[in-house]
């Protein structure tokens, strides 16, 4: 029993650890994600050599001994894969939730290895009291598509001075695309009914909705909006609108740079703290964490 669990933990960390930056649209893998110096787990997978070079002057996540650490992790083919979804239900059945509220005990949180504290904090967009979380995520990633119900049912049972928000990476033209279509989504009021459905639509229709340039990507998401009762008019208008050309993308582009995301899903709470399912052992385990992070932020 005991080898059996081992082994199906040992499937849940490598199968949906995370989705990296040097994947396109359809194939996720796994990279380090580093912060302004702090201690810090060991994360994974190499970035694009421009890419990597640009952001390593602007923050940087160190080892307790100072050192910086970045562990590789074989990549996955990007297909939703019924048995990690197996195999990720049978775990979440049988690993304990973190016990709340009191980070400092014995089987609670280690900083540096659960989660990792950004040194100096960032400057969060939320009103005095509350307390911001962000996921970082990508609809071709399984790995989001595999923790989004999760998510979800956090999102709608999580503490009123939780303002929780999710930013689509901007790594390439084809994560992009797929940032466009989120924003454009929910410009329109329309993310609350198709968030999934766009998940969906990738991860289990198998349509990748990117196209091999930026008027063919416009194309097939609009064809997919029309399904769904969006005009192809008003669809367009969205996609090319000032909020969404000027704000939603830019800010996407600031925040991704902000904390160096090179992984998803990545939570970052309040501007001070990052995790992931990898660092906090399970899925189960990170929406804990995340929300005993919070918590210790509310109080403060």
């Amino acid at each position: 029993m005991r080898a059996s669990r081992t082994l199906l933990l040992l499937c849940l960390t490598l199968a949906i650890a995370a989705c990296g930056k040097q994947q396109q649209a359809a194939a996720p893998h796994k990279v380090a994600s580093a912060r302004p110096a702090a201690a810090a787990p060991a994360r994974t997978v190499p970035m694009p050599a421009a890419q990597a070079a640009a952001q390593a002057t602007k923050l940087a996540r160190k080892n307790e001994d100072g050192s910086e650490t970045v562990e590789d992790a074989a990549g996955d083919s990007g297909v939703h894969n019924p048995l990690l979804a197996a195999v990720a239900s049978t775990v979440a059945a049988t690993t304990p939730m973190a016990a709340a509220a009191d980070l400092t005990g014995p089987t609670m949180w280690q900083e540096g290895v659960n989660y990792t504290r950004i040194v100096p904090a960032q400057p969060t967009d939320v009103p005095a009291g509350q307390v911001e979380v962000l996921e970082f995520f990508w609809y071709a990633c399984p790995h989001c598509y595999s923790l989004d119900p999760m998510v979800e049912t956090w999102r709608k049972s999580k503490p009123a001075y939780i303002t929780f928000s999710r930013v689509h990476v901007t790594w390439s033209e084809s994560h992009r695309a797929l940032a466009r279509l989120y924003y454009t989504l929910e410009s329109l009021g329309k993310i609350e009914q198709l968030h999934a459905e766009v998940f969906k639509e990738i991860q289990v229709n198998g349509n990748p909705l990117v196209g091999n340039d930026a008027t063919e990507s416009e194309r097939i998401q609009a064809a997919f909006a029309k399904k769904w009762g969006i005009s192809e008019d008003a669809f367009r208008q969205a996609y090319h609108s000032f909020a969404v050309d000027n704000t939603d993308m830019p800010k996407a582009d600031v925040l991704v740079q902000r904390y160096r995301i090179d992984a998803v899903p990545t939570f970052v709470i309040n501007g001070k703290y990052v995790a992931d399912v990898h660092t906090a052992g399970s899925p189960e385990r990170l929406m804990a964490l995340i929300g005993d992070l919070a918590a210790q932020e509310h109080k403060h």
